[in-house]
Formats: structure tokens, sequence, C-alpha cells
């Protein structure tokens, strides 16, 4: 049996007084799919940029393929972990073209000559469905769509081994985010690479993982298979999630009482998995 490609142990984040990732545990293996879910707040964005390095640990520990991230360069981790974000544009260079932007990472993590870069980016271009013309065009010029096609492009092109996608295609339309979630299912099954999906789209999540993990104020109440978690979950916070999405005969009343409820049950001591 092969071995996690991610291992995350104990993880605890404070701000000040307010711990915001609070004994955090997982284990991704190689090409699977684990979905982080939970309304704002519940600690998933910041386990999230944990992972990314934009965030450091108060506590706890995490190994990519089986090697301690402690005291390991940022760029080491990059090489292994990349990250996409809700909205991609603030990490592109408003300045260079899609195709700068996309070759940036290779001159820092792929031995080659400017002639194999410019081919590669090609590659990746054509992996995700845009053009050369959306290549040489700058990110303002580019739909939100392309936007995140690009990011994709952009963190695929050194073959990470993990890639963390947080709220990746909230901030887009239903029809665009059918796209993009076939587009990385699709290069999933094509390259191996192993997905932590961070969401609080339940359909999302459904969709796009095998295993996932329910947070609240910091902890992992629940976890298992996706979609038994999602048939049958064992938490009242879970449910209270599922109850929570509009269908018919939903009951507004109600999910307000069942949420008034769990947090009075907070207050006597949260049940954590």
């Amino acid at each position: 049996m092969s071995a996690p490609v991610l291992r995350v142990t104990s993880l605890v984040k404070r701000f000040g007084q307010v711990t915001a990732v609070d004994g955090v545990s997982f284990e991704l293996m190689p090409g699977a799919s684990l979905g982080i879910v939970g309304e704002s707040g519940s600690g998933k964005t910041t386990t999230a940029r944990i992972l990314a390095g934009l965030e450091r640990p108060t506590s706890g520990a995490f190994t990519l393929d089986g090697e301690s991230t402690e005291g390991r360069s940022r760029l080491w981790k990059a090489r292994r972990l990349q990250m996409i974000f809700q909205d991609p544009y603030g990490s592109f260079d408003p300045r260079q073209s899609v195709a700068q932007s996309i070759a940036e990472p290779l001159r820092l993590h792929a031995p080659g000559s400017r002639k194999q870069h410019r081919a590669r980016v090609a590659e990746l271009l054509d992996q995700v469905g845009l053009s050369g013309r959306a290549g040489e065009s700058l990110p303002r010029d580019l739909s939100g769509g392309q936007r995140q096609r690009a990011a994709i492009a952009r963190a695929l092109g050194i073959a990470p081994r993990v890639l963390v996608l947080d709220e990746a295609v909230a901030a887009l339309d239903v029809s665009i985010q059918a796209q993009i979630l076939t587009l990385l299912d699709e290069l999933r099954r094509d390259t191996g690479i192993s997905y932590v999906f961070v969401s609080h789209d339940l359909a999302v999540v459904r969709y796009m993982t095998d295993t996932a993990i329910v947070m609240r104020h910091g902890r992992v109440v629940e976890r298992g298979e996706t979609e038994q978690i999602l048939r049958s979950p064992q938490h009242p916070y879970t449910r209270l999630l599922l109850d929570s999405i509009p269908s018919p005969g939903w009951d507004l009343d109600r999910v307000a009482q069942d949420r008034r409820a769990l947090d009075r049950l907070t207050h006597h001591g949260d049940m954590t998995c």
C-alpha cells in the first residue's frame, strides 16, 4: 500500500487569544481528493494557508512525500504543493502576460532553455483549454473562468504532488464552475495529482472529493468517505450544513432552531472526531 503524499498531524494555529485551527489531523493519498468543509470561520482556509506556507502553525506538523516540512524552504514546499485561490487575479503580475506568469515557476523549478519553457507553456495552455492568444493577454483581459484556468496551468507546470484549492470555483458563474470542475477532475485522472479541496459548497465537495473532513470552530467534527458523510451525517453540525441547503419543503425556521440548539450544545462541550 502506498504512503500518504500529505500527512497533517495535530495542527494548531492561534491568532492572539483566538484559536483558528485546533488539533487538525488528516491524510491524503496519492491521486486522491480530500474535501475540507465548513462555514466561514471554521478554520478551513487557515488550514489551507498553513499547507501552502502562507501561515506558520503555532504547533503541529505536516509531511510531504514522507518528508517533514519543518525547516524547509518555501521553494522546497512550492515544488511539491501549489495553491489555487478563489480569485487568482491578485496572484498574477498585472504587467506580465499570462504566458509569462505561467513560465515563471518553470524558470525557478524546471531546468531548461527558454525555447523548452515556451513549448511547455503552450502545452499547459492547451491542457487547460486556453488559446495561445489568451496566453499573450494580460490577466485583466481574461474572464474569471479563463484566469482560473491560467492559475491551474501555472500550478501544474512544475508537476506538484498536491494542489490545494481554496473555494476555487465559488466566484464563478454556475456554467463556468461546471467547466472548471470537469477540467480539474480530468487533470487528476490524467496526472495522478492529489487535491485538497476547500469549500463550503457541499455539491462541489460531493463531485470533487473521495473523502472529507468537516470543520467547526477550528476542529474536525466529522471525517470519512464523502458520500457516506453526506448521505448519513453523524455530527449535528454536518446535518445542519445539509439542512441549510434550500430544497422543496425547506423549513428555514427549523434550520434556525437547530442552529440555536447546536450553539447551546457547543457551550457545554462540542463533539469532535
